[in-house]
């Protein structure tokens, strides 16, 4: 487990420019490898890919960033149920803590989604982060949603695509102030706006 980490949380309005750089280096780091496609959005000092977040909790260890997640509270629908979630996104760890249990101390963003009042968050994330997200959720701290399409609408206006993109994603729910139980069933999440 990494124990030499240090979280921060704070308001995106908080941040200085030098630590939206220094993010943005982190996320090409850390995107970087799964695509260039993906790590695009994070050039030139960029720190968000979509939505910008309205909390970040960024983890620091001698070496500069070593994880971040971002939060932004919004409403989805579930097929027809309207619901107010968190919705987390631009999660990454640093390519060299990868497998030393940092994530898990990620649990660090749980009180404070209690503070926001929602009743889950929620987060998409590419299938080939199945295993360790099945890790994460072992003890009943959030559940992989399966069988669940997502539409966003894109970050940007693109005069040859459409305004949104329907994803075939792992939908992982994280229960607040209901149980998982009162996850409404469906196969289709439509997030109001682009995603994190």
């Amino acid at each position: 487990m990494c124990s030499d980490v240090q979280w921060r949380l704070c308001w995106e309005n908080e941040l200085q420019q030098a630590e939206h750089v220094e993010l943005s280096e982190f996320f090409l780091k850390t995107y970087g490898p799964t695509g260039a496609f993906n790590a695009k959005p994070f050039e030139g000092g960029r720190s968000w890919a979509g939505a910008r977040p309205e909390l970040r909790a960024i983890s620091y260890d001698a070496h500069g960033v070593a994880a971040h997640i971002g939060i932004l509270r919004r409403f989805i629908k579930v097929d027809e149920v309207e619901l107010l979630v968190a919705d987390l996104g631009l999660y990454g760890v640093r390519p060299d803590l990868e497998g030393q249990g940092i994530s898990h101390s990620m649990r660090v963003v749980y009180p404070v989604l209690r503070q926001l009042g929602v009743p889950f968050a929620f987060g998409t994330v590419r299938h080939a982060m199945r295993n360790h997200f099945e890790r994460f959720c072992r003890d009943g701290l959030a559940a992989i949603v399966s069988g669940v399409r997502v539409r966003s609408t894109l970050a940007d206006v693109y005069l040859d695509l459409p305004p949104t993109c329907v994803e075939d994603v792992l939908v992982v729910v994280v229960p607040i102030e209901r149980s998982m139980s009162e996850w409404p069933s469906g196969t289709l999440i439509v997030r109001n706006g682009p995603e994190l």
